[in-house]
């Protein structure tokens, strides 16, 4: 596809968004621009990649259904499809809020990713009781330990095949396993010790991906993670798929959630991450963005949305065209870009902001503001 100039873009922008001193984003010399009335992202890019958001249920009518109709031809369930919301209880699978998803994609021709089949955190805590109630990782007895393991990967099985089988002709990419390495290491390889590994080693991993290429002979499986642009991450992440794939198991891709910030990671660390998993012959997904206003810890926060400044939105478009500029060179390693969110009304990191700044924290991480209007960043990725 055709590549154009960004940079002189974002120069007219800068000249833009001049405004008096002590001027704030609130108070912006132009007119908002509703997200309704300008190109639609995923027309853009319709060429390299999906354009993806990641919603709740009631987020599919009004106002914001109509945003995502217009400018995202991909979602994915941010939290109504992970474990605990789907089987609460053994043997109790409730899909109703993840039906109302499947639903709206169907019924505006999306694509629909999953997130996430199996994951360490918003899991129930039967999965790793015993069959007399007790936890299976302080089993000390050889044998009753091999029991539980073979138990725990039966619910692997049965969680992964009940789902796969009710919208295996719904889902275009599976999570299928979720943050399965650690930041913090305990053990060379660098792998996660929760709860499925202590007690089953990475067969969980094994049988989640081969139940689902079983039961879904279509759509692409996905290991995701976040953090996945830096060391020792990374390499440890890399390792681990590529013994995986070795041993025949059947992953099509990676996903890099891509929680970031206006700074970090650097544009050819996310550059080598996905040239380094494209290497093995697998997908990339960019599965969870937005775009931090903070570093880490995220303090001190704004304490409201009125209180960011211009240029911090200036900053963060400069962030997100660099961005955009990789994802379109490297389109052909790439088939999706997911925003973990539609808007800046309704953000994960908004909790972070607030935990770390004593209650009181406003983040602003997409293109689209808290009162559905573009930010400089929406014009920044859409030249």
């Amino acid at each position: 596809m055709i590549k154009v100039f960004r940079k002189s873009i974002l120069t007219g922008l800068a000249l833009a968004l001049i405004v008096p001193a002590g001027m704030t984003s609130a108070t912006s010399t132009s007119e908002p621009i509703s997200a309704l009335d300008v190109a639609p992202m995923d027309k853009r890019y319709e060429d390299s990649f999906t354009i993806g958001a990641a919603v709740e249920p009631y987020q599919l009518e009004g106002e914001e259904a109509e945003i995502l109709k217009h400018h995202y031809n991909s979602i994915v369930a941010e939290n109504v499809m992970k474990p605990i919301n789907i089987q609460p209880e053994e043997g109790k699978f409730n899909f109703t809020e993840a039906d109302k998803i499947v639903k709206f994609a169907k019924e505006n021709n999306m694509d629909l990713r999953f997130h996430t089949l199996i994951w360490h955190s918003q899991v129930p805590e039967w999965f790793f009781l015993d069959k007399d109630g007790k936890p299976m990782v302080d089993e000390t007895d050889p044998k009753k330990r091999e029991k539980n393991k073979k138990l725990l990967l039966k619910r692997v099985e049965k969680h992964v095949k009940t789902i796969v089988q009710r919208y295996k002709d719904d889902i275009d990419s599976w999570d299928v396993v979720n943050e399965v390495i650690d930041d913090n290491p305990q053990n060379e390889k660098g792998l996660r010790e929760s709860p499925w590994y202590l007690i089953t080693g990475t067969d969980f991993i094994k049988v989640a991906f081969e139940t689902a290429r079983k039961y879904d002979k279509d759509a692409k499986l996905y290991i995701n993670d976040y953090n996945t642009e830096v060391e020792p991450k990374r390499t440890h992440l890399y390792n681990l798929v590529k013994e995986l794939l070795e041993q025949g198991v059947p992953i099509d891709g990676v996903g890099h959630q891509s929680h970031i910030q206006l700074g970090w990671p650097s544009i050819q660390e996310t550059e080598d991450a996905i040239n380094l998993f494209a290497s093995l012959g697998l997908d990339n997904q960019i599965t969870e963005l937005d775009v931090s206003l903070y570093g880490w810890p995220p303090a001190p926060a704004y304490p409201t949305y009125e209180d960011i400044p211009d240029e911090v939105f200036q900053t963060q478009a400069e962030r997100y065209d660099a961005l955009f500029e990789l994802y379109e060179k490297l389109d052909d390693k790439i088939s999706n870009v997911t925003f973990w969110g539609i808007a800046d009304n309704h953000t994960w990191l908004d909790d972070r902001a607030e935990q770390y700044n004593n209650g009181i924290g406003k983040d602003a991480p997409f293109v689209f503001d808290i009162h559905y209007n573009v930010k400089p960043a929406y014009h920044a990725i859409m030249d």
